[in-house]
């Protein structure tokens, strides 16, 4: 269920990190979202009341109704807070800079002082109803004061994320498979690695891709309604234009519509920047998504041919087993050759020297 109603239009948005006073102990902050999100504030004009809303996705995490009563407190350079009676809380705001804190500060001061001032036209109005003799015959109340609603603000910022893809390296030759081998467990530690870094920048990037999504839904509603409002101000304008008798307010309120159309207009331009930008972001991100599968085939390959080159040292220590076998074999074989030449020997060697005396004797 929508937290705003038909009459109220946001009037400024910032970005900032909401706390919440824990309810126990009354002193430490618990934090209501994981990360920035728009603080906005809204104007209902049917009721004449000043509201801060923030959502986490579909969740109000905030839903404050401005009264004159509150305080908005600085405590630090990027924090503020402030109480909320009948929320029975006290909320805090952590901001980027100094700057979005002491604008929200500004815009908080402004718009509690234009809710003091509707308080009072109401109370006099009431007072008025009730007492016969203060009204004037015939006359008109005056409606309460409706201050000149500012151009909606918002504050967004792009993180950039770089990533580079390392060359591929040409396939060993049959002589450096061994070599290629040796360096394969260290090459897959070392793409593992890169995977492992990569998985974690495609989660970061597509968390900010949907955070930029769902940023870029909400700017495409408020640049539908800033194009009604600058439509219902051009018509009004031109209403005002085909009066023939203009008096100095009707001037006056003339001026500060073409004012506002302008500054309306000035931020359409500046949220058709934005999206511009939104839409380069993306087209990184695609980029980013073709560089991780290019790593990921990269990988697959090297473990193919981690595993190749495996099975051929496995059959490259199979036939050194075989072929120191053989050796073996062939000295065992050679060992009995040379015993049986060396009987051979002294065999011929007895029968000559048998021979030798034979031929003395017969001399």
């Amino acid at each position: 269920m929508s937290t705003t109603t038909m009459g109220e239009q946001p009037i400024y948005s910032t970005r900032a990190h909401v706390f919440q006073i824990d309810p126990n102990t009354k002193k430490n902050w618990l934090p209501t979202s994981k990360h920035a999100v728009t603080v906005s504030y809204f104007y209902d004009s049917t009721r004449n009341v000043y509201r801060i809303i923030s959502l986490d996705g579909t969740k109000a995490i905030i839903n404050s109704t401005i009264s004159p009563n509150m305080t908005f407190t600085k405590t630090s350079q990027k924090f503020g807070q402030w109480a909320d009676s009948r929320a029975n809380t006290v909320y805090g705001l952590g901001f980027s800079t100094e700057h979005h804190l002491a604008k929200f500060a500004e815009k908080f001061a402004e718009y509690k002082e234009a809710a003091r001032l509707a308080k009072e036209k109401s109370q006099e109005k009431m007072e008025m109803a009730t007492s016969p003799s203060q009204e004037s015959p015939g006359g008109e109340l005056s409606s309460p004061l409706t201050p000149v609603t500012p151009p909606m603000e918002n504050i967004n910022g792009t993180d950039e994320i770089c990533d580079t893809t390392p060359n591929s390296d040409a396939l060993p030759g049959p002589a450096q498979n061994a070599l290629a081998f040796a360096h394969s467990p260290a090459m897959t530690k070392h793409w593992e690695a890169e995977l492992e870094a990569l998985k974690g920048n495609n989660a970061k990037l597509t968390a900010a891709l949907l955070e930029s999504t769902a940023n870029v839904k909400q700017w495409k509603q408020q640049l539908a309604a800033y194009q009604e409002e600058a439509e219902r101000l051009h018509k009004r304008v031109t209403e005002l234009e085909c009066q023939s008798n203009q008096t100095p307010v009707i001037k006056s309120q003339k001026t500060e519509l073409n004012q506002t159309i302008e500054e309306l207009e000035a931020t359409l331009r500046d949220k058709e920047e934005e999206m511009e930008k939104l839409k380069e972001e993306l087209e990184n991100m695609n980029d980013l998504m073709e560089q991780k599968d290019t790593l990921t085939q990269k990988l697959e390959e090297t473990e193919l041919r981690s595993r190749v080159l495996e099975e051929q040292l496995a059959g490259a220590e199979q036939r050194l087993e075989e072929n120191q076998e053989e050796q073996e074999n062939f000295r065992k074989s050679l060992r009995t050759l040379l015993e049986l030449l060396d009987g051979k020997i002294f065999e011929l060697t007895e029968l000559r020297d048998t021979l030798a005396r034979l031929i003395e004797e017969a001399s």
